[in-house]
């Protein structure tokens, strides 16, 4: 199986670009070189040359992901199993190769290799907390201007199919997902509705999660998630976004599984993008654990999301 190794992209298609590009800059992305009056290419403050696209058509809608593997020969290997294209190049700016394949459910995912790397924006530090035992900021304060955050990277994306066991095995048969945890029926013991998974990448650590796979009655994708540097840019950040009339979904809150603090936005054109920073991260020994509760106990404390989140 072909070994991914990052999270490049998720793709949209929207009415209005710049309405697009207004908000993703409050959200705290750069607009990327290759953007033109057709498509918008925004990046954050890491290497990947753009991790949000959306292309301009005539109704809003989700177009698919695009996962980095680690060689060409993974391309190869993808590119000979069932339904996969042939390995081609990328149209996209930054160039490389890929391959395009589709779920059961008929969601888009691209492998990508290749791609040109872009040189980091430079950020600031993050800010230190002293916790009642280990004060790490010593003659330090903080100051937190209400601003749009930086955007680090795409971390992970949640998407609804129909059939959940069979786009797990759709995805175990091309590419080193591990499950990280299950989610069962509210009050019940199985089978698992939604599946965490993360990367395998031997003794290396991952996110706790790069996807999410749950059972729902429709197809699409329920939010990208994208991570900043520290708490102080989650919070800054979500008043930014008031103070410019965005519409806050869900947070701030934590996370259960994943742990993450988290802030839950809409776009202009009706999609969920998540902030967060403070995740778990595991290496290829941690074992899978079981939740079978409701979508509003999915958080620690914060602002809970209503029983209806997930469907």
């Amino acid at each position: 199986m072909a070994i991914a190794v990052d999270l490049a992209q998720v793709t949209y298609q929207a009415q209005d670009l710049g309405r697009m590009e207004d908000f993703l800059t409050a959200f705290g992305m750069t607009k990327s070189p290759g953007s033109d009056h057709k498509t918008l290419y925004m990046r954050g403050t890491g290497t990947q040359h753009h991790i949000h696209v959306t292309r301009l058509g005539d109704k809003q809608k989700f177009l698919g992901v695009s996962i980095e593997v680690a060689t060409r020969a993974d391309l190869d290997e993808l590119a000979a199993m069932e339904g996969s294209s042939q390995v081609q190049q990328s149209i996209e700016p930054g160039g490389g190769y890929e391959v395009v394949m589709h779920t059961p459910d008929d969601i888009e995912i691209k492998a990508i290799w290749g791609r040109a790397k872009v040189e980091p924006i430079k950020d600031r530090e993050p800010n230190l907390f002293n916790n009642i035992r280990d004060k790490n900021r010593v003659y330090d304060s903080v100051r937190a201007p209400i601003a749009p955050a930086t955007v680090a990277r795409l971390g992970h994306f949640v998407l609804h199919v129909t059939d959940h066991e069979a786009t797990m095995r759709w995805f175990k048969d091309r590419f080193n997902f591990l499950d990280s945890d299950y989610m069962l029926p509210p009050g019940e013991d199985g089978p698992p509705i939604g599946t965490f998974v993360r990367l395998d990448l031997g003794e290396q650590l991952v996110d706790h999660h790069f996807a999410l796979i749950l059972q729902s009655d429709w197809v699409g994708i329920h939010h990208s998630a994208f991570e900043v540097i520290d708490m102080d840019a989650v919070m800054a950040s979500h008043d930014y976004l008031v103070e410019k009339g965005f519409h806050s979904d869900v947070g701030v809150g934590r996370h259960l599984l994943g742990s993450q603090i988290f802030d839950y936005w809409k776009d202009p054109f009706g999609f969920r993008i998540e902030h967060y920073t403070d995740g778990d991260v595991v290496d290829a020994n941690y074992q899978p654990s079981s939740f079978n509760g409701t979508a509003s106990e999915t958080t620690q404390w914060g602002n809970r999301p209503p029983l209806e989140f997930f469907q």
